[in-house]
Order: C-alpha cells, then structure tokens, then sequence
C-alpha cells in the first residue's frame, strides 16, 4: 500500500486529535407547528364576570402554535403561543411535566405564552373565582374536559415541531404600533380619540413591536415572532375570536406564504386598545400591528448567531396580610359572588393544605438569542412599568418583555400602580383568588430575580 507523503500524515493526525470547535459549524435549526383549539362544543368563555351564557358561536378560529429552536451545540427550547386569556399553575405545571416525560424538553427549555384574548375559552381553574367556582357542574366538567383535551394537543404540537428541525438563520429587530393606551390615565375611554388627534394622552406606554424571523436555506419565511404590550380586549360578544393579536397573525401569513406567525404578550396589564367594542377594530388593530411587523421584516434585521441559552426559575413572590378563617368565613356571607367564591375556593385550599401561604411561587424564563436578544417571560398581568424599567437597566430594545407567560395568577403591578390602587393595583386580586394584595416588595422582588437570574451588560 502506498504511504501518505509526511506532512499530510501528520495533518490528519492533528485533525484526529484536534479538540471539537462547538461553533465552528454551529447552525440554528427550527421546527414549527400548529393546531385548531377552538371548543368544538358550547363552552363558558373567559376573561369576562358579566357573561351570563357560554360561547354561541366562532367569529375565528383560535390555534395553539409552537415554534422548536436548537442552536447546533445542544442548547433547544420550544415557544408555544395560545390563543387564551391563559392558563393556571396546575394546567402549566402538569403540562411542562407531561412533555418532559414524552419528549425530554426541560422545564427551563419550555416558554408558555398567551394573547390573553379574551374571546377564547376558560381553561382550568384560571380566573377560578370568575368562572370556575361560580358555574354550575356540567359547565365545570365541559371546562376540565377541554384542559384535558389541551393538554394532550400541546404534546402533539411539540411533538410536531421538533421531528424534523431544517437549517435556518434567525434575525431580530424591533418596530413601532401605536394604538395601546395607558387605560389608567385616560377615562372616560371615549375621550381617546380626541386626546390622541391631539396629542394629549397620558401615562405611561411601551409601543415596541419586537420581531424575530426563522429563514429556511432557500431565504423563504418559516416564522415571525413577534409581540405587543396591549390588552386582546377589542371585544365583548359571545363568539370564539383570537381579538387583534389574531388577525395580525393571519394578515401575516397572507402576505408571507408558507409563514408560520406567532404572538406573545407583553406588559400590557394596564393598557388597552382604544377605542374599541368593534370587529372591524380588531381587524383595524391587527392590521396595524401587522404593518409594523412588515416594516421591520422589510428594513435590515440584524442577524444572530447559532447561540441559545434558556433558564427557569420560580421565586417566592410576597403577600401581604393574609386573611385569618374567620375573615373568610364572613366573605362567604358577602352580597358579592366573585368574594364569596374566592372565599369558597382559598377555604377549600386551607383545609386541604392546613394554611394559606404569604408568597406565590411566581415563574420567571429567560432566553438568550444569539448573545443579543434578552427574551424575559413573566407570569401574570403585568403593568408597562416592568417592561419600561427592564429595557433601561438591561439591553434598551433588545430587551424583550412577555408577560401573561408560564402561569396567568394575577396583575402584577409595580409599587407605583400597588400604592396608586385601583382594579391593577391590587381590586382584580378577588378575580384571580389571591388571598391578599401583594407586598409592596414585589416590583424590586422581581427585577432582581430577572438581573440575577441572567446576564446583564455592563
């Protein structure tokens, strides 16, 4: 046999025992998937008290979404974006457990994200005294029975997005809307339209739209993330429908073939699209959020490098006072439903947990993309001033704040919206089946947790 000539010897020798270079051909790769998650049957919708009949139709359909991501060194996680007001701790907790089991994802690799319209149906024992407790049991039944039904959908999803991942290249930047109003500082809501012709509405707004494109080889649009900070509260009616957030997902699909487009929720907690009760300003809406997504796609996009690192944590977010048995037992007695069903429900959790806890085990997710991206998923109804303060003391609008994310349990105000009261500051509490307000340690609480739970530029 002919001998190799010496120097290419010792090359292949070299190469052989060369330690890996992780990125030297390090690559994204994507999956998505989706499916129909309408009710198939009438069912209580959720996010409105005074609803006294359930769903009578669909105006839309609603989908479940994900979106698989894995960066070529072993790093993945997996986006779902739901078209629900939200879900509860139990419903996320069980479900994070069942895909772990069947399909090996981490809980820290899994981010939940929901539009919070609320024109969708109730899942679970979200909004528990709101809807839940206070319907009758065949109502009850119908709603564990699409949780379940969920559940098992959002397995398959995942399942889906992730059998057969494709090369692709992700790119970030962000736009502007305009149509969310700090709904705290402008009433009556009718005056919204005057104000904003002139220039006069108050309080505080986060306009961003943050957009990241997935492109096959072949530069062909596979997905558009995208999110807002804006209540999916356009409608009132009685018929099954995505709100904003899903007509601007659908008008991009239409003007990009073959995209898959998913929304999350920002802090929108105190913000409202105004004005609003219309169909055709949802549609208006949607339209609009879509058009900023396109100018975005449409400018340069800063392209990020095949890097992912994922965390999860959950801290103990602190209450205040809690409620003795006996205080609890005097709310069962309240001319108010919504108390006497919160009363009901937090007595039911003491005898079977022998006490109410002063924290709540609040979720908190991080992803970082590409070294550039600070994607922050946040539980609850969060207020803009999270998202304002985060984007200052972290990487300006490449801080990307979802809320309504991992567990919807209730607004999350900041101390200036807790001290300021009101139905954000600590009124909807009742709603949601908190026991107390939260302490006014909260805010600093949380964005501690944020800082110290992922990597801050200097």
């Amino acid at each position: 046999m002919k001998s190799l000539p010496v120097p290419v010897t010792l090359l292949l020798f070299a190469l052989a025992w060369a330690p890996a270079n992780p990125s030297l051909h390090a690559e994204w790769k994507a999956g998505v998937a989706r499916t129909v998650i309408t009710p198939s049957e009438p069912m209580w919708m959720a996010g409105y008290g005074g609803r006294t009949a359930p769903a009578s139709g669909k105006q839309t359909e609603l989908y479940a979404k994900a979106l698989y991501l894995e960066d070529g060194q072993g790093s993945r996680g997996i986006l779902f974006s739901l078209d629900l007001v939200g879900v509860d701790r139990f419903f996320s907790t069980a479900l994070c457990a069942r895909l772990e089991k069947e399909t090996g994802l981490s809980r820290a690799e899994i981010a939940l994200c929901t539009s919070h319209t609320h024109s969708g149906p109730v899942v679970g024992q979200n909004l528990a005294p709101l809807h839940y407790m206070v319907l009758p049991p065949e109502h009850r039944e119908k709603i564990d029975a699409y949780a379940q039904r969920l559940s098992a959908q959002l397995v398959a999803l995942a399942r889906e997005a992730m059998s057969a991942p494709v090369a692709v290249r992700l790119q970030a930047a962000s736009g502007k809307a305009t149509f969310a109003v700090n709904r705290r500082n402008n009433k009556p809501y009718s005056d919204v339209p005057e104000k904003r012709d002139r220039g006069r509405l108050e309080g505080p707004v986060d306009h961003d739209v943050p957009v990241l494109t997935v492109r096959d080889s072949g530069d062909r649009l596979v997905a558009i993330l995208f999110g807002y900070a804006c209540h999916a509260t356009t409608l009132p009616f009685d018929r099954w429908d995505a709100d904003y957030p899903g007509y601007a997902m659908t008008s991009l699909e239409t003007r990009y073939p073959g995209s898959l487009a998913l929304f999350w929720a920002g802090c929108g907690g105190d913000q409202n699209p105004l004005p609003r009760r219309e169909v055709a300003l949802a549609r208006y809406y949607g339209r609009k959020l879509a058009d900023a997504v396109s100018d975005t796609i449409d400018a340069p996009m800063p392209e990020l490098s095949p890097q992912l690192a994922v965390e999860y944590t959950e801290i103990e977010a602190p209450l205040a006072r809690i409620p003795e048995r006996g205080e609890l037992l005097a709310d069962t007695e309240s001319t108010n439903r919504f108390e006497v069903a919160r009363a009901r429900y937090l007595l039911e959790r003491l005898e079977e947990h022998g006490g109410l806890e002063d924290h709540y085990p609040f979720p908190i997710g991080h992803w970082e993309l590409g070294g550039r991206i600070d994607l922050i998923f946040l539980g609850g109804e969060v207020v803009i001033d999270y998202a304002l303060r985060l984007k200052k003391e972290r990487r300006g609008t490449d801080t990307w704040v979802a809320a309504y994310a991992h567990d919807v349990m209730a607004y999350i105000p900041s101390l200036r919206v807790l001290r300021e009261g009101g139905y954000e500051g600590g009124g909807s509490n009742v709603y949601y089946g908190l026991p107390a307000l939260w302490d006014e340690s909260i805010e600093e609480t949380i964005i501690r947790a944020v800082h110290s739970g992922s990597s801050t530029p200097e």
